[in-house]
């Protein structure tokens, strides 16, 4: 017993700062599939907001609740110091109108949201596009989380070959072909950053949705380019949130379920769940 000890945010010792944190940020799926009550989401929070950086509403759930609900909710979340994004809502919305991004916003900020989510592959947004809408949500006084994914269309990917300077290049047709491209993840995720986003979310989706087909390789580009304080990962369960603690450490920011808060607590806590096992091999580590 003598071992045992309170985990305190103030203690020097421990694996990162009280909220609101930088980095080590545990942001949590809100209602989905499912509806959560006010009373498991203050549940919850009572028992384990100190771990909760952040919830999202998944899926575009939120536009099929009623708005005082959703206040409701956001409200309840920021007495416990927990930022609340608004996940894919922007999809919905602005596919339909594009043009409808700053009645978007300020209808976040009615609602009580922080951040603003941008699924780049879905919305299928120019370049530029994306970087006005990153500079029209931070002007709005709200913060911007571009989300990306490894893949991209095949017609998006700029032409590379030789041509004369100034010459104009027939835009490629689209395609519904979908290739692998980290290096432009990288580099749209880089201006995104320089227009002002705040962090970079990135998606399980072909890069850590499964344990057995992780792409190190690519995550590791990630992380040494646009660096750990702003890449957060979607760790799709437990066995991903022990790979990206194990390899790099209890400062990455990492997207969970709620039922898997309490174990990547203990996971991060180096003093913490000491008797907690592995969920993975030896080789997992080796990679």
């Amino acid at each position: 017993m003598a071992a045992y000890r309170w985990k305190s945010f103030n203690d020097e010792e421990e694996d990162r700062p009280e909220k609101p944190r930088r980095y080590g940020v545990t942001e949590m799926r809100g209602p989905h599939y499912s509806l959560f009550s006010r009373g498991v989401l203050e549940d919850v929070f009572e028992s384990m907001g100190q771990f909760v950086d952040g919830l999202k509403f998944c899926g575009g759930s939120h536009t099929l609740m009623p708005k005082t609900y959703i206040k409701e909710v956001t409200d309840m979340a920021h007495k416990h110091n927990v930022y609340v994004s608004s996940g894919d809502w922007a999809d919905q919305m602005l596919r339909q109108d594009p043009s409808a991004i700053k009645e978007y916003i300020e209808e976040c900020k009615r609602l009580g949201f922080d951040t603003i989510e941008l699924d780049v592959a879905s919305l299928g947004l120019p370049e530029e596009t994306l970087l006005r809408y990153v500079r029209l949500i931070k002007s709005g006084g709200l913060r911007a989380k571009p989300q990306f994914s490894v893949k991209f269309n095949k017609s998006d990917i700029a032409f590379t070959g030789d041509r004369a300077f100034g010459a104009y290049v027939i835009p490629a047709p689209q395609t519904t072909e979908m290739v692998e491209d980290v290096d432009l993840l990288v580099r749209r995720a880089e201006r995104c950053l320089e227009a002002g986003a705040d962090m970079i979310m990135i998606n399980a989706d072909d890069l850590c949705r499964q344990a057995d087909s992780l792409r190190s390789d690519m995550i590791a580009k990630i992380v040494g380019r646009l660096g750990l304080e702003k890449t957060m990962f979607e760790a799709s369960n437990p066995k991903i949130s022990e790979w990206f603690i194990k390899r790099y450490g209890p400062k990455v920011n990492l997207f969970v379920d709620h039922s898997q808060v309490m174990d990547l607590e203990c996971l991060r806590g180096r003093n913490l769940g000491q008797n907690h096992s592995s969920l993975l091999g030896r080789s997992y580590f080796l990679l």
